[in-house]
């Protein structure tokens, strides 16, 4: 019965997930801002840097609420911040009104109803489980751009791309809502169910606070590799849409961008079940291989088929971190502070925001192709590989 009721909550955590991830289907309406108001794509770039930004470091504070709150609270709260963010981002002809709304109020919104998805799911399941169960609810962030992409288009089509951002506020910031008002914890002193089964590799011996494991070597290895592995990801995702048009001709990129998604969601839901059966790091190494591979041959897809192989690549690639780092962060450091503690972590993610679009947005507008932005993913990519191999479980005091 229990179990159940875990299950159920996974379901209710993907769902608000599959609502709220409708930001990762910006690189259409960063089309639609360069056509129809005349922004550069550095421009166009500026509200989802700063939007990913956002969501990334609100996940500490969320994860602070969420740790003294609950779920509930927390996502109808970041529900109710999307529909005001969407709607008065709806109102703006300028640039720093939708850095503002979109990138500041959308993505505390977004952020702080992501940050409690994960924790509401993994607390109900063994270490065992924690990779695969975090991969399917962050597949559901990762899965919202293969309807929300071509739906906005649809919208962008017959209304403009402001009355999409009305539309898509009020639809699924109220979804947002309902889907968080699903989520539930277990009673206190609950343990779940083949515990004492080992993960892929030996969880934590302690609980550790945010303080603890801030000052562990592994916390800083950990951030720096899921911020290097990121910033590809990033990268494409927000730029697949033009990227189409400059290298392959395509008047229609956002169909690449649901083929991204679908196959960043699956990575998520791969590269979690992966790394619960042949470990976390061994995972971390082949994924961070493979796509330093795929950007260094990135430039190359000129064609349809090519350029669609390579956003699959990328985007399974990509998908799997958002799964291992959550179940890695939970078997190093304890279940007890999970919030914040992986919201620290997570800040990783928001720093590889800023980082990925926007520099290879101005790599672009300089140069007029991202040539040079593949390169330097590559070349990170495998700096993280190695970093992998000096990760340790943190040391007890």
């Amino acid at each position: 019965m229990v179990e159940n009721i875990g299950w159920r909550v996974t379901v209710f955590a993907v769902l608000l997930n599959l609502a709220s991830g409708f930001i990762y289907a910006w690189s259409v309406w960063a089309a639609a801002l360069i056509e129809e108001l005349g922004f550069t794509r550095t421009e166009a770039m500026l509200p989802y840097t700063v939007a990913l930004a956002v969501l990334a470091i609100m996940l500490v504070p969320g994860g602070k609420l969420f740790d003294k709150f609950g779920p509930r609270v927390v996502a109808v709260s970041g529900g109710i911040l999307i529909i005001v963010g969407m709607i008065m981002a709806s109102l703006q002809i300028s640039i720093i009104g939708l850095v503002f709304w979109f990138g500041l109020i959308v993505g505390t919104g977004a952020g702080i109803s992501y940050g409690v998805s994960i924790p509401s799911a993994v607390v109900w399941f063994p270490p065992a489980q924690r990779g695969l169960v975090s991969g399917l609810v962050v597949a559901g962030l990762g899965l919202a751009a293969a309807y929300a992409a071509p739906l906005a288009q649809l919208i962008i089509n017959a209304v403009g791309v402001q009355q999409t951002f009305m539309i898509y506020g009020i639809v699924f910031g109220v979804l947002v809502c309902l889907f968080g008002l699903g989520l539930k914890l277990p009673p206190t002193g609950y343990v779940p169910p083949g515990t004492p089964e080992p993960a892929a590799e030996v969880s934590a011996t302690k609980e550790f606070a945010p303080s603890e494991m801030v000052a562990t070597s592994a916390f800083w290895l950990i951030w720096l590799m899921y911020c290097f592995g990121a910033v590809a990801g990033l990268m494409v995702i927000g730029h697949i849409a033009i990227i189409a048009g400059v290298q392959a001709g395509m008047k229609w990129g956002f169909a690449l961008v649901a083929i991204l998604a679908v196959f960043n969601s699956g990575g998520r839901i791969i590269g979690g079940f992966m790394s619960d059966r042949i470990g976390r790091k061994l995972t971390l190494t082949v994924m961070f291989a493979v796509q330093a591979v795929n950007m260094l041959i990135f430039s190359n897809y000129t064609s349809m088929t090519a350029l669609t192989i390579g956003v699959c690549i990328a985007g399974i690639a990509y998908g799997a971190l958002l799964a291992i780092f959550p179940a890695i962060t939970y078997d190093y450091y304890g279940m007890k502070n999970r919030g914040m503690n992986y919201g620290l972590v997570f800040t990783a993610f928001g720093t590889a925001g800023i980082i990925g679009p926007l520099t290879a947005g101005k790599i672009a507008d300089a140069t007029g192709t991202y040539d040079m932005a593949y390169t330097a993913a590559a070349v990170i990519l495998i700096l993280a590989a190695v970093l992998v191999q000096f990760l340790k479980t943190p040391k007890t005091i």
